[in-house]
């Protein structure tokens, strides 16, 4: 059975897969923009921005509210806690294969 927290990894990673959407939350990491500041950064149209920003809504990346007639996006980025647990093990893995390394290469001298 899949559980609710999974389905949110899935999502993120998902999200995180396109280069688009890493472009957007780069320039959400800045400060806040509206729909159409953000898809004056792109070439590809302002529907397949919106698009985009669904999907990063739905990982709970972005969050939108009204300003007025526009749609102000703001980054979040307690979501990516879950890439961090992930890549935890990774690290874990990348220190001691290059511990062992530094081994190697010392007793070579």
């Amino acid at each position: 059975m899949v559980t609710h927290v999974e389905l949110q990894s899935q999502a993120i990673f998902r999200a995180l897969a396109d280069p688009t959407r890493r472009q957007i939350l780069g320039l959400l990491r800045r400060r806040p923009l509206t729909v159409g500041e953000l898809a004056g950064n792109f070439r590809t149209s302002r529907p397949a921005i919106s698009k985009h920003l669904r999907s990063l809504r739905l990982a709970g990346l972005v969050v939108t509210h009204q300003r007025g007639t526009a749609s102000v996006c703001e980054l979040n980025a307690r979501p990516l806690r879950a890439v961090d647990e992930w890549l935890q093990d990774y690290r874990a893995f990348w220190k001691s294969t290059l511990r062992d390394l530094k081994q190697y290469l010392e007793e070579k001298r």
